[in-house]
């Protein structure tokens, strides 16, 4: 299936879950990521349930330290 992950189209298996696409397929997400799913933005706690949609629009941001 298609989804949208920050703005570039990218292909996925079907019933993928949100980690598989931040390449963490055990759930294991890093500090410091923010991620959002159709405008949504996932709990951190969800991050390695959350299955998607054909279509879906994934934004990932990543914190950055400075000043």
């Amino acid at each position: 299936m298609i989804i949208t992950v920050n703005g570039a189209r990218r292909e996925v298996a079907d019933r993928a879950r949100l980690a598989d696409v931040l390449d963490r397929p055990t759930g294991d997400i890093p500090r410091g990521i923010a991620v959002a799913v159709d405008g949504n933005v996932v709990p951190r706690s969800r991050l390695g349930k959350v299955e998607l949609a054909e279509g879906a629009r994934v934004e990932i941001v990543t914190a950055v330290q400075g000043g």
